[in-house]
């Protein structure tokens, strides 16, 4: 049987008849998936309702392009002071200790606090800015990948983490960043951290350094995040194994070296090459230190004397970054997925309810629940699997003695217990209005190979190659985020909508643009999805980009192109502000494969070297970003 053929016949079990029907998908072929239940009533969307605006086409410019009517300002870019005493950004005099002052580098989610009630909240606020990763050939004249200096990789270090920036919107409806504010604070990759949790303590996090386990120097690898009901900050370390070396060095008959391979650790150098600077980034002296991330970091944004805390219990994986909602009876539950092809989706439920102000009881709420994996069946349903130390293969025998075991090594505790495999599962948001969750699957080129485990063809991850990525449309049964069992459907297959095998909600796809490879995503107020991605260039050419699709209604599906990127980039973080009339986007990694001697982009400033940056966006007109018609430059 042809892959075309395989791929029809597994698709037929993700999409719903209607939808088949809508979009005339697959040459005709009628489809169908019985999705059951109550429909959910969606509310009346928040003011006038309906995306305005033209959509772009493909940009390979070295310039951000926005939809007309709107326009794009620069409002933080790496190096920037924030701090009190923080010196100018020069590249070429960078110190760890003036970094450590100065906005980081290659900045991804973005999130907005309000600082004042009412009319004011989308006026001054408090940004939330993670920084993901660094590039040293973009930092660094010169730089020598094989021999790095002390000085460099502490420069790195201080350059990652997160960011919290005091800004406001002046009289001319510019938002400007209130320098030196003592609000303005940095966590950074030498950040004291508590490890707390059913982990904190086990022996594997023991170090020379720590011995009791305890306590940990710094985050890494910082990618999305989420604000949680109580108004801290939870932030996901996505691909910390890149910054530890040598395991290879591991003896074969210890019992970490497989967990290490799973996790996908460099057996030599690591690809930042931390370890020949400091032995803690090499896992044959300090194997601890590898068990201490890789996990979400709560931090209260608005007191930095609370020290971070690395919640175990939501399990250590790759994760992009989670989403936090109340349940029927007022827990929390967090959706998060692992960020590596063929790894599993996430969900966390707290033990305990949390109570509105009162922070002591619900900044302790991480440290208990339970940690699900989800299995999508070829039916459209699907259930969440607990994770817990001594329920079904998850015992002594097989590694798992304690709860501390499986959150250390939740990937394979996830696997045992029968998760489903998927393609990438990045971010994941939840409806405003009907509840539904929405996971990005960003791609999977191996999907479909002979001889891959969990590589196999199925209904959630039905595209052989997967190269442009998909986003599944997820509701839970009653609507209770705090069930076992939901409903599921495939909402977008991305890619060049000539092609037969995608599909954009049931919408003609003559009319969408051409979008590849979803990441970051979120909802405005009226319930349409605003997608960002990561790749679309090696597949097409484009720069990556922002799009803005409808998820209800006779618009579903119908994907626009807002906002265009520059060499090298992606795009990540959107954020809007509450009443709707901003929208911050983070700009990672322009001119990334070029050095700091020759640029791919020289984005924003039109000089040497390009700064990843954050964005801020209106509507000329100062009504809600994609309504405007009318396309502006920055």
């Amino acid at each position: 049987m042809s892959h075309s053929e395989d791929f029809a016949a597994i698709l037929s079990r993700g999409l719903t008849r209607r939808d088949a029907l809508r979009g005339g998908f697959l040459g005709g072929l009628v489809l169908f998936l019985p999705w059951t239940g109550n429909k959910q009533q969606i509310p009346t969307p928040h003011g006038t309702g309906g995306l305005g605006f033209e959509p772009l086409a493909p940009s390979r410019e070295d310039r951000v392009l926005v939809a007309r009517g709107h326009a794009a300002q620069v409002l933080l870019r790496w190096g920037d002071p924030l701090l009190p005493g923080a010196p100018a950004f020069d590249p070429r005099r960078q110190s760890a200790a003036a970094q450590a002052m100065q906005f980081g580098y290659n900045c991804d989610y973005v999130g907005y606090i309000p600082l004042q009630p009412g009319g004011g909240a989308s006026q001054h606020g408090l940004l939330v800015v993670n920084h993901e990763y660094t590039i040293p050939e973009l930092m660094f004249e010169g730089y020598d990948s094989s021999r790095p200096t002390r000085e460099q990789v502490d420069i790195q270090l201080a350059a990652q983490g997160i960011s919290f920036v005091e800004v406001y919107s002046d009289v001319d409806d510019r938002w400007q960043v209130s320098r030196g504010s003592p609000r303005n604070w940095r966590v950074t990759g030498l950040t004291p951290i508590l490890m707390s949790g059913p982990a904190a303590g086990h022996p594997w996090m023991r170090t020379s350094a720590d011995p009791s386990g305890m306590r940990v120097q710094g985050t890494l690898a910082n990618c999305s995040a989420c604000v949680l009901p109580w108004g801290n900050v939870l932030s996901s370390e996505e691909n910390f194994h890149l910054y530890f070396g040598e395991s290879i060095d591991l003896p074969r008959n210890d019992s970490r070296r497989a967990h290490f391979m799973r996790y996908g650790f460099p057996d030599q150098a690591s690809q930042y090459g931390f370890e020949k600077v400091y032995d803690r980034f090499r896992i044959d002296r300090e194997p601890g230190e590898a068990y201490r991330f890789g996990y979400a970091v709560e931090v209260d944004p608005h007191d930095p004397s609370w020290t971070p805390r690395k919640r175990t219990a939501l399990g250590r994986i790759r994760s992009e970054g989670s989403t936090a909602t109340a349940t029927v009876t007022g827990q929390v539950a967090l959706y998060y997925g692992d960020d590596i092809m063929f790894e599993h989706v996430y969900k966390f439920i707290t033990r305990h309810a949390w109570r509105p102000g009162d922070r002591s009881h619900n900044r302790g709420l991480l440290d208990q629940g339970t940690l699900y994996a989800a299995r999508f069946h070829d039916d459209g349903r699907g259930e969440w699997l607990p994770l817990v130390a001594g329920q079904g293969p998850l015992v002594a025998a097989n590694g798992f003695p304690g709860q501390a075991e499986v959150c250390m090594n939740a990937v394979r505790a996830a696997t045992l217990m029968g998760a489903t495999r998927m393609d990438r599962p990045e971010d994941i948001v939840i409806h405003p209005h009907t509840g539904k969750v929405y996971i990005a699957l960003t791609k999977n080129p191996k999907r479909g190979e002979d001889g891959l485990p969990g590589g196999e063809l199925n209904a959630a991850n039905p595209r052989p190659a997967n190269k442009a990525g998909h986003v599944i449309e997820l509701e839970e049964d009653g609507g209770d985020h705090g069930g076992t069992r939901f409903r599921w459907r495939i909402f977008l297959l991305c890619g060049d909508p000539d092609d037969p095998d995608t599909y954009y909600g049931g919408f003609p796809k003559s009319r969408v643009s051409r979008m590849a490879c979803p990441d970051n995503m979120a909802f405005d107020l009226d319930g349409n999805l605003w997608i960002a991605t990561d790749g679309q260039s090696e597949l097409y050419g484009d720069h990556d980009a922002l799009y803005a699709v409808p998820t209800e209604g006779a618009e579903r599906g119908f994907a626009r192109r807002f906002l265009t990127g520059v060499p090298g980039c992606e795009i990540t973080g959107p954020c809007f502000s509450p009443d709707g009339t901003t929208l911050f986007v983070s700009v990672q990694h322009p001119g990334e494969g070029g050095t700091l001697s020759d640029p791919h982009s020289r984005w924003p400033d039109g000089d040497n070297p390009p700064r990843p940056s954050v964005l801020a966006i209106r509507a000329t007109d100062g009504r809600r970003v994609g309504m405007g018609a009318g396309t502006a430059r920055d």
